[in-house]
């Protein structure tokens, strides 16, 4: 897929990278063995709504969305060796520490794909859509 990922109040770019892990195996697999997460890059996770980073070397921003792409939680700078969850969320989107605060993301925000390509990929469950309304 190629997609970015927009917040729909600010309009501003989330990630312009966007790496969806769909399938149990990729879940698994996650970020372990990096070393970092490019600043303009994210991680999707889905459906997904707990997250660890045990065995990982590096600290990530997380959002957990639920099913109509709206953060319901934020951990900004979750270090190795944690774990962090919010029962209510569909998806998670990691991203690169310092992220979130970067982008002025906050709960309530509703994030969605915007397709680079016209391609209708549907993967997660968050809107395909440019528009802000819902």
């Amino acid at each position: 897929m190629s997609a970015a990922i927009v917040n729909a109040r600010t309009g501003g770019l989330v990630a312009s990278t966007v790496e969806v892990a769909d399938t149990r195996a990729r879940r698994r697999r996650g970020l372990l063995g990096r070393d970092r997460l490019d600043p303009c890059a994210a991680f999707v996770l889905t459906p997904c709504f707990m997250i660890h980073t045990l065995s990982m070397r590096f600290a990530i921003d997380v959002l957990f969305l639920d099913g109509a792409g709206v953060v319901v939680r934020k951990v900004e700078n979750l270090e190795p060796a944690r774990i962090a969850l919010a029962r209510r969320a569909r998806s998670v989107v990691e991203l690169a520490s310092g992220a979130i605060a970067a982008r002025d993301i906050a709960v309530g925000d509703r994030l969605y794909f915007e397709s680079r390509f016209g391609a209708d990929a549907g993967v997660i469950q968050m809107p395909l859509s440019s528009s802000a309304g819902g």
